[in-house]
Formats: C-alpha cells, structure tokens, sequence
C-alpha cells in the first residue's frame, strides 16, 4: 500500500474536531462532550490530543522509512529543526499577540515572566524529537519495550510520590517540580492554580503513544496487505482498549495528568478508528464530503492548526461599539444571540468557524499550496 490516503482523512478529523472544542461561540455553554473532563474520566474530546499523537507517529512511519540510509548528519538536522520550528511555534501561540488589554481597556504587553513555556505543539515537538530519538537508537522492537518502560514507570512514581492521595490535581507529583523549575507564572493557569497539562513530567506516556503511532504505521506500511492484516490490527486496538480500561481502576483514566491507563485506552481508539477508515477508503473505495473536507484538512495540518488558532485572537483584540464587544463574541451574537439552546447555537458556531478554515484549506489544496517545515 504506497499511499495511505486515511491517514490524511484521519489526521485531517483530528483537526477539524479540534478546531470545533478549541472555539465554541458561547464558552459557558457548551455540551458536555465538547469540553474536556474536568478531572478523571474520558469525552469526546479527552481523545483528539491523543489522536493528533498517534497521528504524528503514523506520519513518521513514512517519512523516517529512509532513516538507514540517510547520514546521521542529515537525519538529525532534519529532526532538531521540525522540533526546533515546532516547540516555537507553541510558544509563539501562546502569547501572540504580546499585548492584551487591561482592565481599563487600554493595551500593554504582556510581560515575559507571564510567558507560558508549554502547550500543545511544544507537547507534539518533543514527542516527536523523543520518538525519532528511540527508533533511531533502539530500533522498533527496542521502542515498543521503552514504551511499556514509560508507561509502567510512570504510574509507579505517581503513586509512590504521593500514595496517600496521587492522582489529584493537589497530589499530583509533577506541578510542584514544575513550580519549582519554571515557576508559576509560566505554567497553565486553567484549573484555577498553576498546574499545566502539557508539562515534561507527563509526556512519557504521551511519547509511547507516538511510538504506538510509528508501530501501527510501519505494520500498515510492511505487511497490511489484505482484510486479514487489517482485522489483527482492529484486536490490538480493542485489546488496547480493554488494557486501558482494566488498568483505570488502579489508574484512573485522565487527560490532565496522561495517565497511562488513558494513553492505552485513547490508543486503542485512535487505532480502531483507523482501522475504520482504511477498510473504508483503502479497501471499499468510499468516498464523499466528509472525505473531501478531512483530506483537505490533512493537507496543511500545521498550518490550518496555527490558523484557527490565530483568528479568534485577533477577533478578541478588535472592539466594536460603545459596549467595547470583541469581534468574536460580536459575530457570535449577531448570528446566534436570541437562540433559545445555546449549547447548540454555540457549537453551530463552531462548526461555521470550521467552515471557514474549510474553504482557507480547499484553496490550498487547488492551488497546490503545501505548507510544511
């Protein structure tokens, strides 16, 4: 199989659903299955990052089937660059566009100490560096061993660093360390109190997905050649999804802290969905809108990605009336503001934001314009 169109399709669903829980019309009203949970447990949207990693390590699949024979020298420079692009693209996002607006509604800059050093493409940037890392070193049987290492590690010092209490957002060994090397101020403040969800403590499983990633996609690669190959692939997944939920009894399940048992549970489902897609496009041939606007989407991921992310800020920035309204909550209103469910009015509104990157993608694509680091 030379060219695996789902992984685009499947890349290219990721972005669109994250662009859909990232922009709500309305942030006070929004179904439960567009938020994340608010601690233990697993949504809608408790999936996408995860997918999105799974997704890198099946690209990386292809385009690290070279490696042998590239020099070193070349490899590696390739690698530190992606990462390097990466990590400060996420930083960039997190604080552009350097100023905001005070209390008396005039703009300063945002100052450095407040400048948040994670997030989610720096999560993605060193997942990657630490996936091209171990299949370099320790080939591919070696990876699946570091990533079982990783995740069986990572729930023994969870709960020996704290036993009495170690999966809360208080217990949690990671944020005091985090404190305590980056400060505060430079962490996530969303949970109420320094605590970031993309910290370098909790990558270790989240690097074991991307290596799971990178595995199913060289056995797609190597050997996926008949219904029966994809069949065995279908049952690791679901066997993944049964580890993942036998282990969430003694290890809960949860997004914020990259549990293991939740990498395990999240892999499963990327991979059976995936499963999914290639029986439907690689091997029944379907083919229609949403094939049409996911491959678009899984053209100019990265992109599309800093895109959707860049609009709604600057809509925060640009007042409108006497009422000192932003663009975003403006337009939301005009359109959707005498709804009655705003639950539903809010996510409409995303889905015609999702729209608009749609049409930005679909030029891109009839143009031929592909844009890649």
């Amino acid at each position: 199989m030379n060219r695996f169109k789902s992984l685009d399709i499947f890349r290219g669903f990721t972005l669109a659903a994250m662009i859909l829980v990232n922009n709500p019309g309305n942030y006070h009203h929004i179904f439960p299955q567009l938020e994340h949970s608010t601690w233990h447990g697993c949504t809608f949207t408790d999936l996408l990052f995860p997918f999105f990693l799974f997704a890198v390590g099946n690209s990386m699949a292809f385009s690290l089937k070279n490696r042998e024979q590239q020099a070193p020298s070349i490899y590696w420079k390739k690698i530190a660059k992606r990462t390097v692009i990466l990590f400060m693209l996420g930083i960039f996002l997190n604080v552009f566009p350097f100023i905001e607006w005070n209390s008396l509604h005039k703009l300063e800059w945002i100052p450095f100490s407040r400048y948040r050093y994670f997030g989610v493409l720096q999560r993605i940037a060193i997942c990657y560096f630490s996936c091209a890392m171990l299949v370099y070193y320790f080939k591919d049987k070696g990876a699946i061993i570091v990533s079982a290492v990783f995740l069986l590690c990572y729930w023994l010092i969870c709960y020996y660093s704290n036993p009495s209490d170690p999966y809360s957002l208080e217990g949690w060994f990671g944020t005091k360390l985090d404190i305590q090397m980056f400060g505060a101020s430079h962490l996530y403040h969303g949970e109420g109190t320094a605590f970031d969800p993309e910290d370098i403590w909790s990558v270790f499983p989240a690097i074991s997905q991307t290596l799971f990633g990178y595995i199913a996609g060289k056995y797609i690669i190597q050997k996926l050649r008949s219904k029966r190959e994809l069949i065995l692939l279908l049952l690791v997944g679901l066997s993944f999804i049964f580890v993942g939920y036998i282990w969430s009894f003694a290890f809960p399940i949860n997004k914020k802290i990259w549990t293991s048992s939740y990498c395990l549970f999240t892999t499963g489902i990327a991979l059976s969905f995936l499963c999914i897609l290639i029986y439907l496009i690689e091997f029944q041939k379907v083919s229609g809108l949403f094939h049409t606007v996911c491959d678009d989407f899984g053209k100019n991921t990265l992109f599309i990605y800093c895109l959707s992310g860049l609009i709604p800020t600057i809509c925060s920035f640009i007042l409108i009336g006497s009422a000192q309204q932003n663009l975003w909550d403006f337009s939301y209103h005009i359109l959707f503001g005498n709804w009655q469910n705003q639950q539903l009015s809010s996510a409409l509104f995303s889905l015609l934001f999702i729209g608009l990157n749609w049409i930005i993608a679909y030029y891109l694509r009839k143009k031929n314009i592909y844009i890649k680091i």
